[in-house]
């Protein structure tokens, strides 16, 4: 089997997704930096991998992908019998309840948490007035969100079931950056999405991750 290539850059958190699933799944890789900075993800080659030149980019052998939560879908399906099991198998009903709370993810935790990172994580790095207005309107978001992730998790240790699934794994980007941030109280408010952050931000593959942000 051809070796998994991954283009993407450490501080990116669609890159850091891809790269915890491939981690957990213990699979060897390349990993491709693409120097964001440089424009290299708008250079006519990257753009061959990813044409609306973003990052992560997925090479194995002829078949390519893009989009990190379809990357983690397939190398979660192509490697089952490896590393973590990150699916659930079973029956149908099983299989939407992972697919309900992967979308649960996408849809109503990402966006809010994604323009906190934005205004609380990203813009004082790069030397950005934080806009105050969205900071409240989006903790307001998220804080809805969470309540119904606290109630889910007194039914069961994580949010599909009782095992890490790929429903627990695409949070970890953007919750490491709002942890280094006052949007950390949403989580500590709550004692268990708080126990949940502790354990899904403890794993050996996330660690990984971090220690590449580091390089």
């Amino acid at each position: 089997m051809a070796v998994i290539k991954l283009h993407g850059s450490p501080l990116s958190t669609a890159t850091q997704r891809a790269l915890t699933c491939i981690y957990e799944k213990e699979v060897e890789f390349h990993f491709v930096p693409v120097n964001m900075g440089a424009g290299e993800h708008k250079s006519e080659n990257y753009l061959s991998l990813n044409p609306f030149g973003q990052v992560p980019a997925f090479e194995e052998g002829d078949f390519k992908l893009f989009e990190s939560r379809a990357i983690t879908q397939y190398v979660a399906h192509e490697y089952t019998d490896k590393g973590t099991q990150l699916l659930l198998p079973g029956s149908n009903k099983s299989k939407a309840v992972l697919e309900m709370w992967k979308e649960v993810e996408a849809h109503q935790f990402d966006p809010a948490s994604s323009k906190l990172a934005w205004e609380l994580a990203f813009k004082p790095f790069l030397g950005m007035a934080t806009d105050t207005g969205v900071v409240e309107e989006n903790e307001a978001k998220l804080a809805k969100v969470l309540d119904v992730y606290e109630t889910r998790l007194t039914q069961s240790k994580y949010l599909a079931c009782d095992y890490f699934t790929l429903a627990d794994l695409h949070h970890l980007p953007n919750i490491h950056y709002l942890l280094g941030t006052p949007a950390k109280k949403l989580f500590d408010s709550r004692p268990h999405a708080s126990a949940w952050v502790a354990d899904i931000t403890a794993r050996p593959a996330w660690s990984k991750v971090l220690a590449m942000l580091k390089q």
